[in-house]
């Protein structure tokens, strides 16, 4: 049976829609990062003593005052762990997307339960919503918005969209079809049926689906993570690119405390504006006395509450300082200007990331640094949303991608080479030295090679040239990242166990672990790469102090690995304070790979 290309039919309506829809796109996303930056600036201007104390006392309004006192303690838990403005981000970006969800939503829901056809057309949509991959939805969101809080808002609340549908449509079909007939037959019109009988008895599931909305997009804010929104997501995914276990522990519990709080909000925020909900809660509280941990302010009392908290939290400065970064030192080149770098979690791509970044802030810049993967991060600096990245392999490694972008992006040249990749085995592995020994010990490997992330140029050329040059096709290569292939591989030689493991020179590993690279007589792997800065297109001319310094930047092997070792012994999140001890270290370099002539400081001074 010949193959259907569906794939490529998707392909081209996707390239029409991106030539011929762009002003359409632009404008949706010029709103949806509107919205957030303005939820965003609301959420994180108080402080979060007092922020935390009035989402309190809205939860002591509406489920009592253990509720209150928990919901207090589970946002000081998330400053404590120094998470609150990721925190706020996701729920600035959870409750924009459920806005537009709802928006969008609850109108066709009403349409549905009125309409047999309508609904009939709407369900299968809903079916595939439902059910497609969650990461496939972030394809066309990259491709339409770009990189950052927009794709990820619109894929956010397209996946979050169905059940608020559905249960707004399920809620109207449940309402006694008698009182409808009833309201009809006073001489009520089809409107103020609607709103007046309708939606007031079908408000308790249409909470419900308010409810899965939220709870749908706080599960997706993760993946969406990895175009650049920030946030929770983004340090999740910051943890997993490089294996660090308690930061990403103590992501999931920041998420975990927004979802149990959003949950629990809506849940008994239902309730109050439902007149079924009401009646309920009303006999309850008639049946049995209220005892103390169970009593619930009237809202003027809340209001009150939040007012007393916002004048004694006054004292503790309630609002954020906007002072910012002033640089005032003669070689405050950059006035505040921001740059953008992206980065893949490779070693020498977080340490010439973080060097650049500290490099650029001594000069007056302002520098915002973000995780990606290879294809988005080629995809952000090709479409002008990242400035430039320093870890570009080429002309062998990342040459897929060059082909795909290169006329969208500069060449800044390469800072560090000649680079080789190599599949590379513990040195207690005996008789396999060569890429052709791995054929005859594949049993003894389990038929594995370790790998890491699946967009890596080098796991493209291992898995079309390299297996194949060698008839190791019978290789299975797992596909993953470079903490986790790191991590297997520590775990096989500390038990002496055989592994191969896909490496490249120059590494930190090879100073840790006694290993064998495994010779390539071939020369499958090809020449050896050069580490090159590549910019958005005309960045250097923007930026040509910025252009000429990356231009110019070289770092030998003794530099790099050493800057990597100091990153490794500080740790997660230390990345820019390790960068500030080498450069301590090391005197002169700021000056010999960001030179400030004469005349820029008596300009900078003045």
């Amino acid at each position: 049976m010949p193959r259907l290309p569906l794939g490529d039919w998707v392909d081209s309506g996707v390239d029409w829609l991106v030539a011929h829809m762009s002003w359409l796109f632009d404008a949706v996303k010029t709103v949806v990062e509107g919205m957030y930056d303005g939820v965003n600036a609301v959420l994180t201007a108080p402080e979060p003593l007092l922020l935390a104390g009035i989402l309190a006392v809205l939860a002591w309004w509406l489920r009592g005052l253990v509720a209150g006192v928990l919901a207090f303690a589970g946002f000081l838990l998330i400053d404590s762990l120094d998470l609150w403005d990721r925190s706020m981000s996701t729920l600035a970006l959870v409750l924009v997307a459920t806005v537009i969800a709802l928006v969008i939503s609850i109108p066709l829901g009403i349409w549905a339960a009125r309409s047999k056809t309508v609904s009939a057309v709407v369900r299968p949509a809903l079916d595939l919503l439902q059910t497609m991959p969650s990461m496939v939805l972030l394809i066309p969101a990259i491709l339409f918005f770009g990189l950052g809080t927009s794709a990820g808002v619109i894929a956010t609340l397209i996946f979050a969209l169905a059940p608020g549908v559905r249960m707004t449509e399920l809620g109207i079909r449940q309402v006694d079809a008698e009182l409808v007939e009833a309201a009809e037959a006073f001489g009520t019109s089809p409107r103020d049926t609607l709103l007046r009988v309708q939606l007031p008895l079908a408000l308790p599931t249409i909470m419900a689906g308010v409810n899965q909305v939220i709870m749908l997009g706080l599960s997706m804010v993760v993946i969406a993570g990895m175009v650049g929104t920030g946030g929770l997501g983004g340090a999740v995914n910051e943890a997993i690119g490089q294996l660090d276990i308690g930061f990403g522990f103590e992501a999931g519990v920041g998420i975990v405390v927004l979802a149990i709080y959003l949950d629990r909000m809506t849940g008994a925020l239902g309730t109050q504006i439902s007149p079924l909900g009401r009646r309920a809660a009303a006999k309850a509280r008639a049946a049995e006395s209220v005892k103390p941990w169970n009593h619930r302010p009237r809202p003027a009392f809340a209001v009150i509450g939040v007012v007393v908290l916002a004048l004694v939290a006054g004292g503790l400065g309630v609002f954020g300082s906007f002072s910012g970064t002033t640089a005032t030192s003669a070689d405050d080149i950059g006035k505040g200007k921001e740059i953008t770098i992206g980065y893949i979690p490779w070693d020498e791509g977080i340490a010439s990331t973080f060097l650049w970044k500290e490099l650029l802030e001594e000069r007056g810049f302002k520098v915002t640094t973000t995780q990606y993967a290879a294809g988005p991060l080629y995809t952000g600096v090709a479409t002008g949303q990242v400035d430039f990245q320093t870890d570009a392999w080429l002309p062998t490694t990342h040459a897929e991608y060059w082909k795909k972008y290169g006329k969208q992006l500069d060449d800044l040249g390469s800072w560090y080479g000649s680079t080789s990749l190599e599949l590379t085995v513990p040195s207690y592995v005996k008789d396999v030295n060569t890429l052709a020994d791995l054929r005859t010990h594949a049993a003894e490997f389990g038929g594995k090679i370790t790998g890491i992330e699946p967009s890596a140029g080098m796991m493209g050329l291992l898995k079309t040239k390299v297996l194949k040059e060698y008839g190791l096709q019978g290789y299975d290569v797992v596909d993953g990242s470079t903490p986790a292939m790191l991590a297997e591989l520590k775990r096989a030689y500390a038990k002496k166990q055989p592994i191969v493991v896909t490496l490249w020179s120059p590494h930190w590993a090879y100073s840790d672990y006694e290993l064998k690279k495994l010779t390539d007589p071939k020369n499958a792997w090809g020449k050896g790469d050069g580490v090159h800065t590549v910019s958005r297109k005309g960045f250097a001319a923007d930026n040509p102090d910025v252009g000429k310094w990356l231009k110019d930047f070289r770092m030998t092997e003794a530099q790099l690995t050493g800057l990597e070792a100091q990153i490794q012994k500080s740790g997660k999140g230390q990345e820019q304070a390790a960068v500030r001890t080498w450069l301590k270290q090391h005197p002169g370099l700021v000056d010999q790979w960001a030179p400030v002539k004469q005349n820029q400081k008596s300009q900078a001074a003045g």
